[in-house]
């Protein structure tokens, strides 16, 4: 499902024009990334959590040369999803 998507079913489902479906995506979306960003952990009760991992610094290597490169370290986006959504997924 792509984000156009996601706002035409939120439009459809909440009766809402596709401006105003739009504008709650985006303001959805740029809260979970402001929280993010400030190091806060997301957590949607029967959905799941979103949270940042930490990466070391490591020593990579160039594919294209074979040399060894730094690769500095960085924060990485992680969703664990919470038992509900698994439960449902699940089910047969």
């Amino acid at each position: 499902m792509t984000k156009a998507e996601l706002v035409e079913q939120v439009a459809r489902n909440a009766e809402l024009t596709k401006k105003d479906a739009d504008q709650v995506v985006n303001t959805v979306l740029s809260s979970i990334v402001g929280s993010l960003r400030d190091g806060e952990k997301i957590e949607l009760r029967g959905f799941g959590s979103f949270r940042i991992r930490k990466r070391g610094s490591r020593i990579g290597r160039n594919p294209k040369t074979g040399d060894r490169v730094k690769v500095p370290p960085k924060r990485i986006p992680y969703f664990k999803p919470g038992k509900e959504l698994r439960e449902l997924l699940n089910d047969d």
